[in-house]
C-alpha cells in the first residue's frame, strides 16, 4: 500500500474527518532510507519536475569538521554510540540527523540528513 502524507483521518479530539476525496500523486511518501554503517551504496530517486535525490542507503565515512582547528576531514566511522530518533538505531547502526558517531578523530555528532543529503556531516564534540 502507497504510502500517504495526508492529514490524519481522526481529529486531535477523536472526531472524524469526512472522507472528501481519494489519496493524491503529490501526497505520496516513501520508506525512509535507514542509512546505516557499511560499504557505500547511494540510490537515486526522481523526484518532482525531473530533480533527482541521492539517498544515502549505507557508508563508513563522515566529512568531519573540527571547530579547533576549523578544517574538515575525511574521517572512518566506527560505530554509533547514540541516536536521539531511536534507541533501537543504535543496535542496529542506523545513522540519522542528531546521532553520535564513534570516529578515528574522536566522537562526532551528524549535522546532516543522510538519508535525503546523500552524505554524512558531523562536527567533533571531542
Amino acid at each position: 500500500m502507497a504510502k500517504s502524507q495526508l492529514r490524519p483521518r481522526r481529529k486531535q479530539t477523536g472526531a472524524r474527518y469526512v472522507d472528501y476525496r481519494k489519496k493524491r500523486l503529490n501526497e505520496l511518501g516513501r520508506e525512509p532510507a535507514h542509512t546505516h554503517l557499511a560499504k557505500k551504496r547511494i540510490m537515486k530517486i526522481r523526484a518532482r519536475s525531473s530533480i533527482t535525490k541521492m539517498k544515502l542507503l549505507s557508508t563508513d565515512t563522515a566529512n568531519l569538521f573540527d571547530p579547533k582547528d576549523k578544517k574538515f576531514y575525511q574521517a572512518k566511522i566506527k560505530t554509533i554510540l547514540e541516536n536521539p530518533a531511536n534507541r533501537h538505531f543504535i543496535r542496529r547502526n542506523i545513522m540519522t540527523k542528531g546521532a553520535i558517531i564513534d570516529t578515528d578523530k574522536g566522537r562526532a555528532r551528524i549535522t546532516s540528513r543522510p538519508g535525503q543529503d546523500g552524505m554524512v556531516n558531523a562536527v567533533l564534540i571531542s
